[in-house]
């Protein structure tokens, strides 16, 4: 066996040195190549001053876009198994030199994205020195591919130039690192305008064609960072006036940064074509992607007068990444301003010219277009945008390079940046006649949530079809009554909107909601793309929401007519019943989604009931509460555990002649409570496990302590009662005149087992019917259902719970003259295996049960049964076996039973080792009872 350990630990150590840190830097720290080889042409070098700058926000690089580099960065030819490539270049220290103009530089060009490849690696197994690496492992996906080089060199201010080499490093397309080295160079203007706003450049392989490290060579585009210059603002300040919105916009207030505001609406703004439009002149792009169907901003920067320059990506796909790509077909580059008379944001937009799709060679083209953009002040179902824009050409209608209006509309109706929002509602008297009066419902007292509290009525929700499709939503409020609900983004903070929700007369207010997530569609039942918006009223008094919904039919991403309600069903009747603050048990919020077309009709679809386990704000409030309790009556009752073992094992050491009478049967049931818990959560009591959420409602990692804390005593209780056992056994073995105490052992033993398979059985039978019932009721609605290993576990822990029996039957049979059990140990147990469930039933009558996996104290994670019945059968077991042991330790094993089954005379049922022992045993009972 030696040699095995020796091929170990050899292969250990190998493999160790191979993938170091430093066996990789050393063989990666070559000598940086030659600058005056390679850039000496571009931007001489020059020696340093001492005279450092700061490199925050010079020459910065971020998200660029590249091409090439194929060798090191896998291909993208298939969009649906590439990343995006982007680029960034970050300084980390920028120098003064001798020569006027010329800054040194130090810095770090990151290349990221580019296609997914299968990558097959070797099979690692084991830890440190006992780590086995078996070759021919199995495949991984490398997702991309990232590629770094820290480079050096020089940036000229007066003509823009920046050059630099250095080396980096990459992975094979087999898992190797690759030492690489190259020269960048790329043009960077000291000051940039909407005319040279875009840097460009190359990354050249330095090393020799053939060789591992070659590739070909990078060309790469990026936003400039240094100071920008405005120079369209007077054609911007021009075209203001053509900015066209008919509904009143919202000012800026004197807090509100745009800058701030635009960058969290730059991403998913979808946009809206003409429905005549198929050819020229609709789309602000050209070639193959001429239509788009959504925009992103990027890089939006402000000055303090409210000028703005960023540029403007074009994508056909909603899941749309943050920053946007800086790809130069697909992109405009715009600055202009915030015109506080009109309240909207005019720019002048220029298309990138990309010749012969060189990266290298685009530059900004003719600036005719013009995008203008506003946040709406009045809300409705037909527009939940809170922004708005439009993207048109000011060329002539007869220009071949003419573009017609385009306009785009933010996504996320629950983001208001502004303000002052207003609501329309048009279809609340619609839902008042469909679901007409409920007045009567609320006659049991119950108090449902009040709509000033507008988080209140936010929740999640199950969805099932008739045909047992199951599929959740999100509903949340966007108004209610005057008062629109959403997340006001000031220049610092996130506050909620805090206009209040004034009651109407008979506590029946307006309301609106948007329902997203997994929705109808007629043919082919739920469809997760589209949301629902809706409108209808609240009832205070009666808890319920009835909305009409609109739901977007069409199949295209939309035309500009399509906003306008001609592809919405608005035939859609929505009745949520809220669950009350004061809930009975089992109470949950339901409701039904059903269209109000005929069957015939291609728009019907088949009713969808609403389920969910909502908890309200006070209803969390106390569950925090109640898990800070139970957490103290889990470290209360184990400390108690460890009290009553401790006085049981100081009462043996006084009284050791009680060890060979204590059942073991018993005290291994009690060590095998504490045990099987700890042997499941071994894992994670000795590493960190992510899949459990021991965290819940923002409890910071205090449940995580107690849980330690938990198993720490746990473990001791376990280590006392394994002392206990190993105690009893050495006495029972050592002693030759009780022997027959282990005949007596099993008797008793023969007459528990019987009950446990019962018991076993009966466990079975009921995880059968109980299985058949949570089959017919909506899944989402409660803990995922129970296995039958989940229900076996649970009876295993019950098992524990009649501890006493053992003993018990042990002293029928055996009837030991002392008192084997102190009252504090059989009595003190009994409570403490009583109390979870005593606990338990307090806890069901007076909390509604939302989420078990938050029970601290008495859950089903502790291996038992618990329920109504349990909770009486379980306890009342366990003090008729403490009362029943107390009379047999003072009137003897056998005064349970009655005359006909005791001993006549005082005799005991012993085993017949020997004639000559049973004599001896005879005669000493037989003094014992003259």
């Amino acid at each position: 066996m030696r040699w095995r350990w020796i091929v170990v630990l050899v292969l250990s150590v190998l493999d160790a040195v191979a993938t170091s840190p430093t066996a990789s830097s050393s063989s990666s720290s070559a000598a940086n190549p030659s600058y005056s080889d390679h850039c000496g042409s571009v931007v001489p070098e020059s020696v340093a001053d001492g005279g450092d700058t700061d490199p925050h926000g010079s020459l910065l690089i971020r998200d660029g876009f590249f091409k090439g580099g194929d060798e090191i960065l896998a291909r993208d030819d298939s969009p649906a198994l590439s990343l995006p490539r982007s680029v960034t270049f970050r300084p980390r220290e920028l120098h003064r030199t001798r020569q006027p103009g010329v800054i040194g530089i130090k810095g770090s060009l990151v290349f990221r994205g580019g296609g997914v490849s299968f990558v097959r690696r070797n099979f690692t197994r084991g830890r440190g020195l006992f780590r086995v690496v078996r070759p021919r492992g199995p495949g991984v996906l490398n997702r991309g591919r990232r590629v770094r080089f820290n480079l050096s060199g020089f940036w000229s201010e007066a003509s823009g130039k920046l050059c630099m080499v250095g080396t980096g490093v990459s992975l094979s397309a087999v898992g190797k690192l690759l030492d690489l080295s190259a020269a960048v160079k790329l043009h960077y203007p000291k000051h940039s305008s909407i005319s040279n706003v875009l840097v460009t450049g190359t990354v050249e392989s330095l090393d020799s064609p053939g060789s591992p490290g070659h590739f070909s060579p990078i060309s790469l585009l990026a936003y400039s960072q240094r100071t920008y210059e405005y120079t369209l603002l007077p054609q911007a300040e021009k075209m203001s006036s053509d900015v066209l919105h008919h509904e009143r916009s919202l000012p800026l207030g004197a807090g509100d940064s745009l800058c701030s505001i635009l960058s969290r609406f730059s991403n998913g703004l979808r946009l809206f074509h003409r429905s005549d439009c198929h050819g020229g002149g609709c789309s602000p792009l050209s070639g193959d992607f001429a239509q788009p169907s959504y925009l992103s901003l990027g890089e939006v920067h402000c000055s303090d007068d409210g000028n703005v320059h960023m540029y403007v990506a074009f994508s056909d796909s909603q899941s749309f990444r943050y920053p946007p790509l800086l790809n130069p077909e697909k992109i405009l580059v715009a600055e202009g301003f915030w015109d506080h008379q009109r309240n909207h944001l005019s720019a002048v937009a220029c298309p990138v010219q990309n010749p012969e799709h060189s990266v290298v060679d685009a530059h900004v083209g003719d600036c005719t277009a013009v995008l203008g953009l506003w946040f709406p002040g009045v809300l409705s179902i037909e527009n939940r945008s809170p922004l708005v824009g439009q993207i048109w050409s000011s060329r002539n209608s007869t220009d071949p390079f003419h573009l017609e209006l385009v306009e785009f509309r933010a996504l996320d109706s629950n983001m208001h940046p502004v303000s002052g929002l207003k609501y329309e509602y048009t279809k609340a008297d619609l839902a008042r006649r469909s679901c007409g009066s409920d007045s009567a419902r609320n006659r049991r007292g119950r108090v449902y949530p009040d709509a000033k509290a507008m988080i209140e009525l936010t929740f999640d929700m199950g969805l099932r079809s008739s045909d047992g499709t199951v599929a959740w939503a999100y509903a949340h409020p966007v108004s209610i009554g005057d008062a629109v609900w959403g997340i006001i983004y000031g220049d610092a903070t996130v506050r909620f909107r805090s206009s209040p929700v004034v009651a109407a007369e008979n506590r029946v207010l307006n309301v609106s909601y948007t329902i997203s997530g997994a929705f109808i569609n007629g043919s082919s039942g739920m469809n997760r793309a589209k949301n629902i918006l809706a409108e209808g009223i609240y009832s205070e008094e009666t808890g319920k929401l009835c909305l009409i919904g609109c739901l977007d039919v069409s199949d295209s991403m939309g035309e500009m007519h399509e906003r306008k309600m001609s592809s919405m069903d608005c035939r859609i009747l929505i009745e949520i019943q809220l669950a009350p603050l004061n809930p009975e048990a089992g109470a949950h919020v339901s409701g039904t989604i059903r269209s109000m077309r005929n069957e015939s009709d291609p728009l019907h679809f088949k009713p969808l009931e609403i389920s969910s386990n909502i908890m309200y704000r006070k209803q969390a409030a106390e569950s925090i509460w109640r898990m800070d309790v139970e957490a103290v009556v889990v470290l209360m009752s184990l400390s108690l555990s460890c009290v009553f073992i401790g006085l049981q094992l100081f009462h043996v050491r006084e009284h050791p002649s009680t060890l060979p009478s204590t059942s073991i049967t018993m005290l291994v049931l009690l060590t095998f409570g504490h045990m099987i818990p700890l042997m499941v959560k071994f894992e994670a009591f000795f590493f960190a496990n992510h899949d459990q959420q021991n965290g819940f409602l923002g409890s910071s990692g205090w449940l995580e302590v107690n849980e330690v804390v938990v198993k720490l005593i746990t473990m001791v209780v376990l280590v006392l009662h394994l002392r206990l056992v190993q105690l009893a056994w050495s006495a029972r073995s050592g002693v030759d005149t009780k022997k027959g105490l282990w005949y007596a052992e099993r008797r008793a033993l023969q007459f528990c087992l019987p009950f446990y398979f019962i018991g076993l059985l009966i466990s079975w039978l009921v995880h059968l019917r109980s299985y058949k019932a949570k089959m017919a009721r909506p899944h989402f609605l409660y803990e995922p259902r129970s296995s039958l290993w989940a229900d076996l576990t649970s009876y295993a822990g019950l098992l524990p719970d009649g501890f006493l029996l053992p003993q018990i039957l042990l002293n029928v049979f055996w009837s030991p003259k002392e008192k084997v059990l102190i009252p504090a140990f059989y009595v003190g147990n009994t409570m403490v295996r009583a109390m979870p469930h005593i606990y338990d039933a307090y806890r069901a009558s007076h909390y509604v049960p939302h989420i078990d996996s938050s029970y601290f104290f008495a859950s089903s994670a502790q291996w038992d049964f618990y329920s109504s019945s349990w909770n009486i059968i379980i306890p009342c077991g366990g003090v008729l076996f403490a009362v029943l042991l107390y009379f047999q330790q003072r009137f003897g094993g056998s005064c349970i039973l009655t005359a006909r089954f005791r001993n006549p005379g005082g005799y005991e049922i012993i085993s017949m080792v020997n004639n000559s022992t049973a004599l001896q045993t005879f005669s000493t009972e037989l003094k014992i009872f003259q």
